[in-house]
């Protein structure tokens, strides 16, 4: 079987599992695209395609993540043409699709689903949708990412697999298909596969509220916003936004914004000690 993942982190725990799990063996394939944030209009045409590239080009640069856009190094199209020729030359091969509760998982879902139509019945889905596991202290919790999850409890995790449904391969892609028409800049998830579009500022008021009127790198803003925050992003999203706070004047910047996350500083508008201008 072929094991799709949506998180850089799934991977080694899903790999870990599968060596104390021999009827889990087969290799795991990360989409690596994150899907709940950036532009969708036309996703699968060469327009729409270059566009959403171009956009992460802008949010990357200036990050320590600067050439990941251009290198190739994500192309989640060239990954599904793999995993199409693959399952059109082996009839008995099966795709496991491992989704958690966040809108990262499920984004990636409904984005994948589009190439996997024909291969209805042999495409089954693990999704851990408000289902209790066991964490390393004893305790019951429930898992958001498929990360969280103890390499022991992926053997109950694995009891969870179902085929889609051929009714959920034609539903499921025109969902996406109207996410796509919204075109919207971020994705949450209200429960259950229920993806609703929000604006590009939803984020905002996060990162503000881990501001306060004393500098602070960058870098400290945004991790601790993404330690705090209850709705997850990545933080190339949160760094953007953060430097569309600075523009607007939410923010008070000390240093070049144009260099990565560590060189620079903010802080809340109205306190003694006004940083630099915003350096290009």
């Amino acid at each position: 079987m072929i094991h799709i993942v949506f998180n850089e982190a799934d991977v080694a725990i899903l790999e870990k599992a599968i060596e104390i799990n021999d009827d889990l063996e087969g290799k795991v394939v990360l989409i690596k695209d994150d899907y709940a944030v950036g532009p969708l209009l036309q996703g699968y045409l060469g327009e729409g395609r270059t566009l959403r590239n171009e956009w992460w080009k802008t949010l990357l640069a200036g990050t320590e993540y600067e050439g990941k856009a251009e290198s190739g190094e994500v192309d989640d199209f060239k990954t599904v043409a793999e995993l199409s020729g693959t399952m059109s030359r082996d009839e008995t091969e099966k795709i496991w699709i491992w989704m958690a509760q966040n809108q990262h998982d499920v984004c990636g879902y409904y984005w994948l689903l589009h190439f996997l139509k024909p291969f209805q019945g042999r495409v089954f889905v693990l999704y851990l949708n408000n289902l209790p596991f066991i964490n390393e202290k004893g305790g019951i919790f429930y898992p958001s990412w498929i990360s969280e999850i103890p390499v022991s409890e992926f053997r109950k995790a694995k009891k969870l697999a179902r085929v889609i449904t051929p009714s959920e391969l034609e539903v499921d892609p025109d969902e996406w298909k109207k996410l796509m028409d919204e075109n919207g800049m971020v994705r949450i998830l209200e429960g259950g596969k229920k993806i609703a579009t929000k604006d590009e500022d939803f984020y905002d008021k996060d990162i503000l509220s881990n501001c306060t009127t004393d500098w602070q790198k960058a870098q400290r803003v945004i991790n601790n916003t993404l330690h705090r925050m209850k709705i997850k992003t990545g933080d190339v999203f949160l760094g953007w936004r953060l430097k569309e706070l600075v523009g607007s004047g939410k923010l008070e910047v000390n240093g070049d914004i144009s260099k990565t996350w560590k060189e620079f500083e903010v802080k809340l508008p109205g306190s003694a000690g006004s940083g630099n201008e915003i350096e290009a």
